[in-house]
């Protein structure tokens, strides 16, 4: 972990544009470190996108966009690093949206959800390839 997925509606922006969000974010939740200590092991980092192609925004109007941004991760963090990893990847959203936020409604947000290992299940050869 963590595990960012991103939803958009599809009028909000093209891949290209979504791919340069997810490698951006990817290199930001990477940068995170509390007490000279990574906060997310690097191989533990997925930046998902999910392009909505149905949706209806507040009053309907075609122009209307959003994305969400919903970022899982295990317990354990203190306050002080969850606060600055949303600080940082809210920040990072806003400035890449900032022409379509200038030019439409656009409806940006960010949640934090933090889960307990119990009930997960993990088969992931990451963090050993990385070490090597």
């Amino acid at each position: 972990m963590p595990h960012l997925t991103l939803e958009y509606s599809a009028n909000l922006a093209d891949a290209e544009h979504i791919g340069q969000l997810c490698n951006a974010l990817a290199r930001c939740l990477d940068a995170q470190r509390e007490n000279e200590q990574r906060v997310y092991p690097l191989g533990g980092i997925r930046v998902r996108a999910l392009r909505c192609e149905q949706y209806c925004i507040a009053d309907g109007r075609p122009d209307a966009a959003f994305l969400h941004a919903n970022l899982k991760i295990g317990a354990g963090r203190s306050e002080a690093a969850k606060k600055a990893t949303g600080e940082a990847l809210f920040a990072l959203i806003k400035q890449h949206f900032a022409t379509e936020f200038d030019q439409h409604g656009l409806a940006l947000s960010l949640e934090i959800n933090e889960f307990s290992e119990a009930g997960t299940w993990k088969h992931n050869n990451l963090h050993a390839r990385l070490k090597a």
